[in-house]
């Protein structure tokens, strides 16, 4: 059977949270639910270092400006954990080219990664904090409902998958307005910092 299907839904899922992705993976293969998770995957360090990163990602993910600073330092990790993941699934199945498998799984985290980290510098915008709850929850629950889907019916997954990164491509496009209203906000906060800096310094003593 094809690999293609898990690649993808297993890009898409490590966009949102990587961690979820590679400690969901383990779990399932070291537990007997699937033959298809590579070796790396169950390995006790890999799962215990998927662990904790998932429980600070869990409590970052959850506070506004913490989980935009969050995904900005995760550009890179969450494509490039994609990429890692697609090429161990294609290395264990032999059903496609590793090379192929690891640039479709980083392709597809980055396009996932780009409509998450958009999302919420637009939900930042409003300044109550319960929308990032709940936000975050439901990104974390997406996450595991859909990978578990994707280890038994990988092919619907990944149709699933796929309906969920266009809807949010299409919804990020609609965001742009308050994703540029986030930055000017942050524009302003550090001017206004910067200026309360100068006003406690006091006027410079005279020459």
């Amino acid at each position: 059977m094809s690999v293609l299907p898990l690649v993808f839904t297993s890009g898409w899922a490590s966009g949102v949270n990587a961690y979820a992705v590679v400690l969901l993976l383990g779990l399932f293969g070291s537990t007997g639910l699937s033959d298809e998770v590579p070796a790396t995957l169950q390995r006790p360090e890999v799962l215990i270092t998927a662990g904790v990163l998932f429980l600070c990602e869990a409590v970052a993910d959850k506070i506004p400006y913490v989980d935009s600073a969050w995904d900005t330092v995760h550009t890179a990790i969450r494509p490039a954990a994609g990429a890692w993941v697609g090429a161990l699934l294609a290395g264990q199945s032999a059903s496609m080219p590793e090379l192929a498998a690891g640039a479709l799984g980083g392709g597809t985290a980055l396009a996932s990664h780009a409509v998450k980290a958009g999302t919420r510098m637009a939900v930042n915008a409003s300044p109550e904090p319960f929308s990032n709850i709940l936000l975050s929850l439901a990104e974390d629950l997406g996450v595991a409902g859909i990978v578990t889907f994707a280890i038994f019916h990988p092919e619907v997954a990944a149709i699933i998958a796929g309906v969920l990164l266009l809807l949010g491509l299409v919804v990020l496009v609609f965001l742009v307005s308050r994703i540029r209203r986030f930055w000017r906000r942050r524009a302003r906060r550090r001017e206004e910092r910067r200026m309360a800096a100068g006003a406690r310094a006091g006027p410079a003593p005279p020459a």
